[in-house]
């Protein structure tokens, strides 16, 4: 088994019990974890005393979950796989959303490996560990979520959360050969997740199928009053979205997500998912979103920024990383980030107090708000042509380990078709959608993308679904 629900219906039904569950996927992290480097750190004594005290009654009853290492959870360790709070932070709280997977039951057993601060498409700018992709040990699982979506390929975890600011859900999803998700801005709380640009992350479910995203964001979706962004609004039953199927949906395909930079066996995949949505009874409309090409620039723009006023926190001062060179405040501000940030959570930071340093501030950081909100807007305006949007989840399969060390902008790109959603704040999820050969006579998976208008969670549920089984 590998899924929630198969799990779940195996400890109803008396054919499993959850201490065994707890044991089986420790044994998994024992053996696999020191080839993969997915988890950073587990707790296995408190992970079977909770197993032995699980609510069976509960909706994630006795299931083991990771969460992402960037995501509190009291008493453990949240290093945001960064040196910086390697040695030194201990979560005081739960974060809401560890909070409402252990009121419903669920079995809180790991922490996933990760980009540095969430800043990458790789997970090869940990500080803390080297994690590799599932079906390929020499290629990347992507990232910044890729510790979260290899232990789920590999059998490792049943489920996982991660964090999206520009795909970092949706991206190793796509890489790894399994389902994520990442909701509506503002519909899950972000309390407790470690920011990295605040307007722009979200915490989501990665897994096997797409009914076991429904049923985490059914758990950790509402709203939170401890997070000003989170919204007062209604939560849909998710579960009644999977079986309804795609017939007189109109699905757009917008030109820009299939031009040029596009792997054309990537692009032969996507377009035969969308023939079999039409032969269900869909309609393809091509879409026009002309400011597709200015997202990476402003993504890249905005995020840094944001970053760097959010991790102006980390000073040496309070927590985490202190330099023992230091001499005086201010050398100790100084030197306790430059040893305890890494290259491209530096680089990140300084382009994030660039385009907000006095003359550049309306050259770049204005525009590229005008630019967000002109995509924005084209989204808006071509949701009332479509009910969703659909498109590849990367231009190309998962690279070879290290194979950007000196060409950053090489990852950045890898995010095209993703940004988007968060500019927007829209719904997304990845599904996979077959794979391609890579030359090494190994498969690499592909994923697809569905998009939708803003809190239509339950419609990216509804078309995935159908996605899902049509690829089955």
């Amino acid at each position: 088994m590998n899924t929630l629900t198969q799990a779940r219906t195996a400890l109803l039904a008396g054919d499993l019990d959850a201490l065994t569950l707890v044991n089986e996927h420790l044994a998994r992290f024992d053996e696999q974890n020191p080839t993969t480097g997915a988890l950073i750190s587990y707790q296995a004594d408190k992970a079977r005393t909770d197993a032995a005290e699980a609510d069976l009654s509960k909706p994630l009853g006795g299931l083991p979950i990771v969460l992402k290492d960037n995501i509190n959870a009291l008493g453990e360790p949240c290093t945001c796989g960064s040196k910086f709070l390697q040695n030194g932070y201990t979560a005081p709280y739960d974060a809401t959303v560890t909070r409402k997977l252990r009121e419903a039951g669920a079995i809180v057993m790991g922490r996933a490996n990760m980009d540095e601060f969430a800043m990458g498409s790789a997970t090869e700018n940990s500080a803390l560990a080297n994690t590799v992709n599932p079906h390929d040990s020499n290629r990347i699982p992507g990232g910044s979520s890729g510790g979260s979506a290899a232990v789920v390929a590999s059998g490792m975890a049943l489920a996982s959360l991660g964090s999206d600011t520009g795909g970092s859900i949706r991206q190793p999803a796509a890489h790894c050969g399994i389902v994520g998700m990442k909701p509506s801005y503002g519909r899950v709380s972000r309390y407790g997740l470690v920011a990295f640009a605040s307007s722009l992350d979200q915490i989501g479910p990665l897994t096997n199928s797409v009914e076991d995203a429904a049923t985490l964001l059914q758990i950790i979706a509402g709203h939170d009053p401890l997070d000003s962004t989170s919204l007062d609004v209604p939560v849909p039953d998710y579960s009644q979205s999977l079986t309804k199927g795609v017939a007189g949906l109109k699905i757009g395909l917008p030109k820009q997500y299939f031009a040029e930079g596009l792997d054309p066996a990537i692009e032969e995949l996507v377009r035969a998912a969308a023939a079999k949505l039409e032969r269900e009874g869909a309609e393809l409309v091509e879409i026009d979103l002309p400011s597709t090409e200015a997202a990476v620039a402003t993504y890249y723009i905005l995020a840094p920024a944001e970053a760097s006023s959010n991790l102006s926190r980390f000073d040496g001062i309070r927590y985490g990383q202190r330099s023992s060179q230091a001499d005086g405040i201010i050398d100790t501000y100084r030197k306790s980030r430059e040893e305890g940030f890494g290259p491209e959570v530096k680089r990140r930071i300084l382009l994030g107090t660039y385009v907000l340093s006095s003359g550049y501030y309306d050259a770049y950081y204005t525009r590229a708000q005008k630019v967000r909100t002109l995509i924005q807007r084209e989204f808006s305006q071509a949701f009332e042509q479509v009910d969703a949007i659909l498109t590849p989840t990367t231009p190309t399969p998962p690279r070879k380990l290290h194979e950007a060390d000196n060409d950053p902008l090489q990852d950045y790109l890898a995010d095209v078709y993703t940004i988007s959603a968060n500019l927007a704040g829209l719904p997304a999820i990845s599904v996979p959608c077959g794979s391609v050969d890579s030359g090494d006579d190994t498969q690499l998976p592909i994923g697809v993308q569905v998009m939708a208008p803003h809190l239509r969670d339950d419609l990216v549920f509804q078309i995935g679904a159908r996605l899902e089984n049509s690829e089955r």
